[in-house]
């Protein structure tokens, strides 16, 4: 389907981008790619997390910024350039002391219109698989953020965040029919996981799913699973990548979501008088 073809939403590219140790490359790399997914049609472009630095408590100190900075400058200029909604994976983001990992959004006029900071840490440690603190060097945020488009409102998380179903639901009962996960899942809990939570969240709150992952990089102390997935509301996977560097393109159909969520209505079937999720952040 061309995206002039879609008239109820908008066609969505997820940049699945080689990351390495120059950040100067990376930021050339993301921006090269985001206009390349552009004139592919897309009207909203996604990074992954950590597209300006390697993932590692070893680099995130090293390649912080303060927000405005050199990558969300760069990430600016190139949503402004190519006239797209821009979720800029995300950046070890340098605040009040602390450092955080923080993706920022930019609509086509090149202005930041939000600005989400992971608010669950990636501290596991799987006997054979895996051991890694997040929290070590970064400091969770605390606010649930949204975004308004022409299309539909967005919910930001990153990686981790996926795993909370509370999270996600508070998303949606902000009004959100898309959220947008920039991540980096691993070779232990990428294969396991992956997909199974993207179709989850997509058939739990009855909306798109993205899940943007860097390239694999066999090298790295910490390897990316790869495989960017778009799920629909239905929980089919319309999109996805394989671990190497790839634009992968789906179309957003908002009367879909509307057509779901009809048919099998769970928001008004859930036992409100039984059990509640209540975004505190409100109150």
């Amino acid at each position: 389907m061309e995206a002039s073809e879609l008239h109820t939403g908008f066609r969505l590219a997820m940049v699945q981008m080689a990351v390495g140790a120059v950040k100067k490359a990376n930021l050339q790399r993301a921006t090269s790619l985001v206009a390349e997914a552009t004139k592919n049609g897309a009207k909203m472009v996604i990074l992954p997390e950590c597209c300006n630095s390697p993932f590692g408590n070893e680099y995130f100190a090293d390649y912080a910024e303060s927000i405005p900075g050199e990558s969300t400058e760069a990430y600016a200029q190139a949503a402004k350039d190519n006239n797209i909604f821009l979720v800029a994976g995300s950046i070890p983001e340098r605040k009040d002391g602390k450092l955080y990992n923080t993706t920022t959004v930019f609509n086509p006029e090149g202005s930041l219109i939000a600005k989400f900071s992971k608010m669950h840490l990636f501290d596991v440690d799987i006997p054979g698989g895996i051991t890694f603190q997040e929290s070590k060097t970064i400091s969770p945020g605390d606010d649930l953020v949204t975004f308004d488009t022409p299309y539909c409102k967005v919910g930001l998380g990153i990686c981790f965040d996926i795993r909370f179903p509370e999270f996600s639901k508070l998303l949606l009962d902000r009004g959100c029919e898309l959220l947008v996960f920039p991540s980096a899942f691993n070779m232990t809990t990428g294969p396991a996981h992956w997909e199974l939570l993207t179709r989850a969240r997509a058939v739990d709150n009855q909306m798109y799913v993205a899940m943007v992952s860097p390239a694999r990089d066999e090298t790295a102390s910490y390897v990316a699973w790869g495989y960017s997935t778009l799920a629909d509301p239905w929980g089919k996977i319309i999109g996805k990548a394989g671990h190497e560097e790839a634009i992968v393109y789906g179309d957003i159909d908002l009367d879909y979501v509307k057509k779901i969520r009809s048919q099998m209505p769970l928001m008004k079937q859930r036992r409100s008088d039984i059990y509640k999720v209540m975004d505190l952040s409100n109150n």
